[in-house]
């Protein structure tokens, strides 16, 4: 048995970390003085040495010590309590889960190890994009490249989305949001003693329980191994420097149970900025201390999404800050666009709120699907959820979906249905990428992903939950769409404003930055029967020297851009502003069939189809 010199270590840091020639180890425990470490070997695992703390090595609840001439590469470790064994929660290496949804009760063991292997970063940094600038897609790690589909050498790992870069680049993406990629034990283990499990429900006794989504307490401060084809550690940093020679940020989702401590978030946070150089966290949990972190002056330039941000308790009365690193992340315009997209009544007062609102002092993330609910091809061909397969007796997951079947529930033949779902999907996206604030979309949403109707895939570690990399003609057409979308988004400055448009003339070229249209120019009608609406956006393109009135400012030269919203089920009339003798209006895109030009009385306008998204352009 190996012989190893203890001495008193320091509080902190807590875990287990290099100190000199020697390794120290802190934890938190009770007053049990019956504690300490059982270093593992690595070669055999029944090569166990328990050694307690040393007299002395505590404060306050907090013992350590330090173990000299050990080496990391040769031992894991776990720590002890009296009788009781546990994981090392701030091990920045978990070992004995590194398959995903497969284990053996009866050998089911994991153990702490120390993240001690060497990695270049070169002159990486954290990209800072602003919220105007970004588009973000959110993935899950394991799913993202599992599938056959997705035809990369090392599917279901960081290592595949990296495969995935030249395609995330080629779409638009500046972001990626993961879901939860941090360890945690995905194998839930069966307690008979419970009859039900969250909301009442009964699983399936002979059904093993697996956790695909990752959303429960875990081992925080670690890579998942099951997600990394080598070692966890260094893959994750590979793949977060090759993101960011991309220019594509990394921005993790953190899930924190009521019961994890507020000191813990901000370890947390702190640890994955320091030692991943992860650009932004979604953080998810009823009692986030998001002020803390937000006053963090370590996360000033970190981005930091919640459901909620308390502006008055983080900034100063009437200031606003340099660089915004704050976000709101809520699904209130997922599901209010959805329920416009539909044609539900009395949705054009919200349609225009929500599609111009913009925070003065955080940014916001608007969305129309995320992982929760129906993808966007399953939003226009399902009416009601199919969880079956949950084998929770279709009980699980939300009942409000505001989805649209398009005619007929689930798959179909007929073109005449198909032509419909892809002109909704279209008009989604559409009314998406012409809202103010940050856009993000779904993997796989843009080539059609499908999970059958399942929306609640938390268990599926299989096809439903995978993305299906779907390579149809709708689906080529609609990712070719997205990429278009996206691009033309990125090319026009008034669709990527930092501050709320005023619907004011500010720059004297006869025309307000924002304005809604409907049947008549300049004017709405917000009644509940109405499902029409036309936004117009103003683009000044450079001014025209005055050359009989020197010093004096020309024309203004301006681009004028009306996007006209049909959600009816019949076509709709839309009247466009007079322009002077020279402009005309043409149309530039639709979502369907190409418009109907008319002019009554001098009063230019357009008829446009039934359910249907046009852009119309004058200069």
């Amino acid at each position: 048995m190996a012989q190893f010199s203890i001495k008193k270590g320091n509080p902190f840091p807590l875990g287990a970390s290099v100190n000199g020639n020697g390794i120290q180890f802190s934890m938190v425990n009770s007053e049990d003085a019956d504690c300490g470490i059982i270093l593992i070997s690595k070669k055999d695992s029944e090569d166990r040495i328990r050694i307690p703390f040393p007299e002395g090595g505590r404060r306050g609840n907090i013992s350590s010590m330090i173990v000299e001439d050990i080496s990391p590469s040769s031992y894991a470790y776990r720590f002890y309590e009296g009788e009781k064994e546990f994981v090392d929660p701030r091990a920045g290496r978990i070992l004995g889960n590194e398959i995903f949804g497969i284990k053996d009760e009866a050998n089911y063991h994991l153990s702490s190890d120390m993240d001690v292997a060497s990695f270049d970063w070169g002159d990486d940094k954290t990209l800072c994009t602003p919220f105007n600038e970004s588009i973000i897609y959110l993935l899950h790690v394991r799913g993202f490249t599992k599938d056959k589909s997705a035809k990369v050498k090392h599917p279901g790992t960081f290592l595949g989305i990296t495969e995935k870069i030249p395609y995330l680049k080629e779409l638009g993406i500046t972001a990626v949001e993961l879901m939860p990629c941090y360890e945690f034990e995905e194998y839930e283990k069966h307690d008979d003693s419970k009859k039900t499990v969250e909301y009442g429900i009964e699983p399936m006794k002979d059904k093993a329980l697996i956790n695909y989504w990752g959303f429960k307490r875990g081992y925080y401060f670690a890579p998942k191994a099951s997600y990394a084809s080598g070692e966890p550690c260094s893959e994750m940093r590979y793949f977060v420097r090759e993101m960011h020679k991309a220019g594509i940020e990394v921005i993790m989702q953190l899930y924190f149970p009521d019961n994890v401590k507020m000191i813990i978030m901000q370890d947390v946070v702190r640890h994955w900025v320091m030692n991943y150089h992860i650009d932004g966290f979604h953080l998810k949990g009823t009692k986030v201390p998001i002020t803390l972190l937000a006053t963090d002056p370590l996360l000033a330039n970190t981005k930091l999404f919640y459901d909620f941000i308390p502006e008055e308790e983080i900034y100063p009365l009437g200031s606003k800050p340099k660089y915004k690193n704050l976000c709101v992340y809520s699904d209130e315009y997922m599901y209010q666009m959805r329920k416009f997209l539909k044609a539900d009544p009395d949705m054009l007062t919200e349609f225009i709120r929500l599609q111009k609102r913009l925070p003065e002092r955080t940014g916001i993330v608007n969305f129309i699907t995320n992982y929760y609910g129906f993808t966007l091809n399953d939003l226009y061909s399902y009416d009601i959820k199919h969880n079956e397969e949950n084998h929770e007796g279709n009980r699980d997951g939300c009942n409000s979906n505001y989805s649209w079947n398009c005619g007929t529930e689930g798959a179909t033949k007929k073109k005449s249905i198909q032509a419909l779902r892809l002109r909704m999907m279209k008009n989604a996206l559409m009314t998406l990428f012409f809202a103010s604030g940050t856009p993000l979309i779904t993997a796989g949403d843009e080539f059609m992903n499908s999970m059958k109707g399942n929306n609640n895939a938390y268990c599926q570690d299989n096809e439903t939950g995978y993305v299906n990399w779907n390579t149809t003609k709708g689906a080529k057409e609609l990712q070719e769409f997205t990429k278009k979308l996206i691009a033309f988004r990125k090319s026009k400055p008034f669709l990527m404003v930092s501050e709320e448009m005023t619907m004011l003339d500010q720059t004297s070229c006869g025309f307000p930055d924002l304005s809604f249209h409907q049947d008549e120019a300049w004017k709405t009608d917000l009644s509940g029967d109405k499902h029409h609406i036309g936004m117009m956006f103003t683009e000044l393109t450079g001014v025209e020297k005055d050359h009989k009135h020197a010093g004096k400012i020309g024309t203004r030269k301006t681009m004028l851009y009306y996007v006209a919203f049909n959600m009816h089920w019949e076509e709709r009339s839309f009247s466009m502003p007079n322009l002077i003798k020279k402009a005309k209006w043409s149309e530039m895109y639709t979502t369907g069939e190409p418009s109907t030009f008319h002019d009554e009385n001098g009063n230019t306008g357009f008829t446009v189809p039934a359910r249907t998204v046009a852009i119309f352009v004058a200069k």
